[in-house]
């Protein structure tokens, strides 16, 4: 259970290992390192981040040797979230921006406790910003500024109006890939959602973290991983916010489903409202599998 476990301790843990990872991504020169592509030549890997890992990997289960740990560049077919306290770990989240020298990189690191988000830290070296959360404690940026940043929230008045986080993916053709593109479309519409506009920062747990901040009022994604969202996830729903389905229906949603839709604090109405709103867009059902 998590009241069993220093949370706290944890949580420093965490926020110290994403530091030395961040040093490491910022000594790195992905300009002349190999990159490799893994699915497709969209989903990319790199030499740092297979090393970033294993310093994670071996500075957590050091300190937790009972715990599990899910992390991307580790992850094979078959591994599955248990109830087990699992480090959920994305050494750079937004690996394609690392590649590109585009400064939206993140450190992303998560403990689940029986399967639920319970400690999130997320990190960009690049600026020097900080997001952590503990599961019933706030969250908050750089350790000091609690989240949302504007409290109260501003009211949140549908998707007319609202900026929307969404990203491509590296799945770029069949049913998933069809999907996105439609309700991208739906959304930016006039005659459709007439969001003031869609933002893509490359990674899912900036994303997440831009949510909590208050200043992205959702952000819809399919086709990532409990890795990619975990951390996110605690920082997001300890700033007031939700997470529900990303395929419409279900308001109860899984980290490792690979389905998501967020909302920034708000009123509970004005919250549901919206998922609603975007949910009456989608079309189509993803079939992800996890």
């Amino acid at each position: 259970m998590a009241s069993d476990l220093n949370l706290q301790a944890i949580h420093d843990l965490l926020i110290e290992t994403a530091h030395k990872a961040g040093a490491m991504i910022l000594a790195a020169d992905p300009s002349s390192a190999p990159v490799s592509t893994k699915n497709n030549s969209a989903d990319l890997v790199t030499e740092t981040d297979q090393a970033v890992e294993a310093m994670i990997q071996s500075a957590l289960l050091a300190a937790h040797p009972s715990f599990q740990f899910l992390g991307e560049e580790t992850f094979k077919a078959g591994m599955a979230l248990t109830i087990t306290p699992t480090f959920i770990c994305d050494p750079i989240d937004g690996t394609t921006n690392f590649v590109h020298g585009y400064p939206y990189v993140s450190v992303s690191l998560g403990l689940a406790v029986n399967r639920k988000p319970t400690v999130g830290v997320v990190y960009n070296p690049f600026t020097s910003t900080l997001y952590s959360a503990i599961s019933g404690h706030g969250a908050f940026k750089n350790r000091t500024t609690r989240l949302p940043i504007r409290s109260p929230p501003p009211p949140l008045s549908g998707l007319r109006g609202a900026l929307v986080a969404v990203e491509w993916g590296s799945d770029r053709k069949g049913n998933n890939y069809d999907i996105k593109t439609t309700t991208f479309r739906k959304l930016a519409a006039e005659d459709g959602g007439m969001v003031h506009s869609l933002k893509s920062l490359g990674s899912a747990a900036l994303n997440m973290c831009g949510v909590a901040e208050g200043g992205l009022d959702a952000y819809w994604e399919a086709g990532c991983w409990a890795w990619d969202v975990c951390a996110g996830w605690v920082v997001l729903e300890e700033a007031g916010g939700i997470i529900v389905d990303g395929n419409p229906g279900s308001w109860g949603v899984e980290v490792d489903s690979r389905r998501y839709l967020a909302v920034r604090a708000a009123k509970e109405t004005e919250q549901k409202e919206l998922v609603k709103q975007f949910w009456e867009l989608i079309d189509g059902r993803f079939d992800y599998v996890h």
